[in-house]
């Protein structure tokens, strides 16, 4: 794999990361790519948008809400959506994208980056876990509420 890098969301990488590929199982953790990408329209002052690349090659995405002002804490700062394709799982481009984002986090000084999910078998609770999130509650319909402190 080459060199990650992060770009913006844009019009020439948009149709790659509508079409990044799920393993078997995972897509009824994650709601279709469009879900994420229509928070833009609505806020764009506060949601950031990036498309991970190897080479050329768009290999994942990562979607995230900074505002500060928003009443709910875990909603300040959240991690709303990855996807990595499922060819390049496991070869360290979800890690990068956290990275990433946590980085990007502390640039616009927050505190702590959250993100919700649902839990169940085949879910994304580990690769959570495994880079950093720690469950700190539930949410109203039980899905699980995590965080890292920066």
């Amino acid at each position: 794999m080459s060199e990650l890098r992060l770009v913006e969301l844009s019009a020439s990488t948009i149709v790659a990361v509508n079409n990044l590929s799920l393993k078997p199982g995972q897509e009824q953790f994650l709601a279709p790519v469009s879900y994420g990408i229509a928070a833009t329209v609505v806020n764009p002052q506060s949601t950031w948008q990036r498309v991970v690349l190897s080479g050329d090659e768009v290999v994942g995405f990562v979607s995230a809400n900074f505002d500060e002002e928003e009443p709910e804490k875990h909603f300040r700062s959240v991690l709303w959506r990855i996807n990595v394709d499922a060819d390049d799982q496991r070869q360290g481009v979800g890690s990068f994208a956290v990275s990433s984002l946590l980085d990007e986090a502390r640039s616009r000084g927050m505190e702590c980056v959250y993100v919700i999910y649902e839990a169940g078998e085949g879910g994304p609770a580990a690769f959570f876990e495994r880079v950093g999130f720690t469950p700190v509650g539930e949410t109203e319909y039980g899905e699980v509420i995590a965080e890292i402190r920066l």
